[in-house]
């Protein structure tokens, strides 16, 4: 990383002494003779290190202190005078200065003190950027998606994680229910208590209701002791019931009077229980037409269908492929020790594609490619027969802003890797602004 440092001296001789020093350890250096001029170039520019005089034609150096501070107070400055005294500099630290430094000074210091002010700089940033980092993992973590259809529902989560009241879930195979559900509950009032997690199709039917409510000694042939149930768990926690389409009839009636008043009685037994539990459900099946069909009880599916979450398929937020291929990416080339990329004809034909299975699908495909793959990049060839073979004569579904936004995305990483990672060569070439770029690096997902 190439830092760049400001230089505001109104001597000629000290400034120009000061840049080519800095310049021949490797520092980008900008210099200015006037305070103002420095200024200036502080609020269109960014800079790693600001190097000022105290005593300059025009203002002085606290002056330019306390106008760095109002637009970016993480920039350290250092203060350099000839006229050092105490109070001046005691005053320029309560400013926020990094150091002051006093005229005449040996480069071999003034080397040292501003390795020592960048590599602070250094920490902030690294420091912010994990709290950064932990904040978004800890708020939506693995939720992939900038699209208008994802952005509803990451404003939903903010809004039920604040409250207790259930919540169903609905959606196809591989959309992310169970996602959304751990973050609703890792984020909400109860995140302390326990998630408990029932896959009801996954239980055999004779065992759901010992299952969910438990069971007491004696109760069935091998209820040889008291057991609990994933209700008793979950108690002042949450528990989420997955497919709950799949819940027997039988169940229902029990399910509903826990919904209601927070009661029941373990299999076998006659002591009512009660528990504090939200209840999350989801289901891949339309529970209105199931409810019409005689199949779940509509006392039930009201009591459910509280706060309904309905999560958007993957074809009806495509503009969210690209950033899913990069984070499964990742993922898969960390897991297998390589570094590869996907060609701009893979993301197009994926883009294309319709995704039956969803987000999972997609990261089956993608770790089928990682692994099986013995190139750098991976081509048409490398992707499902079947997906090959549906684009073919198929008229492109990718909406005309995600190819703009994809072309925009490449060209930027091409500028990126021609300028070797200088970011303010990169934004003078694509002609706009270094404030602009970073937008675009962050908005992009592109490392910086």
């Amino acid at each position: 990383m190439q830092y760049r440092l400001l230089i505001i001296e109104d001597d000629e001789i000290m400034r120009v002494t000061l840049e080519d020093s800095l310049k021949a350890t490797g520092y980008d250096v900008c210099t200015y003779e006037t305070g103002l001029d420095g200024t200036n170039a502080i609020k269109q520019d960014e800079f790693s290190l600001v190097i000022t005089d105290v005593r300059l034609p025009d203002i002085t150096g606290l002056d330019i202190l306390e106008m760095i501070r109002d637009v970016n107070k993480d920039i350290p400055i250092i203060m350099m005078t000839a006229f050092g005294t105490i109070k001046d500099a005691v005053k320029a630290m309560k400013l926020g200065a990094f150091d002051y430094i006093t005229k005449p000074f040996s480069l071999e210091e003034f080397h040292l003190i501003v390795k020592r002010a960048l590599e602070v700089k250094e920490l902030r940033e690294e420091n912010i950027r994990l709290r950064r980092d932990l904040s978004e993992c800890y708020s939506f973590p693995n939720i992939i998606g900038e699209s208008a259809e994802m952005k509803k529902i990451y404003d939903l989560i903010d809004k039920v994680t604040k409250t207790e009241s259930t919540i169903l879930i609905l959606g196809e195979n591989g959309t992310g229910k169970e996602l959304i559900a751990s973050t609703i509950h890792y984020q909400g009032l109860r995140k302390q208590g326990p998630f408990i997690k029932v896959n009801c199709a996954a239980l055999p039917e004779n065992l759901v209701e010992s299952e969910l409510f438990g069971y007491e000694k004696g109760a069935f042939t091998g209820a040889e002791q008291r057991k609990p149930g994933r209700f008793e768990r979950a108690d002042r926690g949450t528990i989420f019931l997955d497919e709950i389409g799949d819940l027997p009839a039988s169940v229902q009636i029990k399910l509903l009077r826990v919904l209601q008043d927070g009661s029941f009685e373990r299999l076998g037994g006659t002591e009512t229980l009660h528990v504090n539990v939200r209840v999350i459900a989801a289901t891949n099946r339309n529970l209105h037409d199931e409810v019409k069909e005689g199949r779940f009880r509509e006392d039930l599916y009201y009591r459910l269908n509280v706060i309904p979450v309905l999560m958007p398929a993957l074809r009806e937020r495509r503009g969210d492929i690209p950033l899913l291929l990069d984070h499964y990416l990742q993922i898969y080339n960390d897991r297998f020790g390589k570094r590869i990329v996907f060609s701009a004809d893979v993301v197009r034909a994926l883009m294309n594609y319709d995704f039956p299975g969803n987000v999972r699908e997609l990261e089956n495909i993608v770790e089928r490619c990682v692994s099986l793959s013995t190139e750098d990049t991976i081509t048409q060839n490398a992707l499902p027969e079947h997906i090959v073979k549906e684009q073919l004569g198929q008229p492109s579904r990718i909406k005309l802003s995600e190819v703009a936004a994809e072309a925009e995305k490449e060209h930027i990483i091409t500028i990126l890797k021609s300028t070797k990672g200088n970011k303010t060569r990169t934004a003078e070439i694509l002609g706009i602004s270094r404030k602009n770029l970073w937008e675009k690096l962050k908005a992009y997902h592109i490392k910086q």
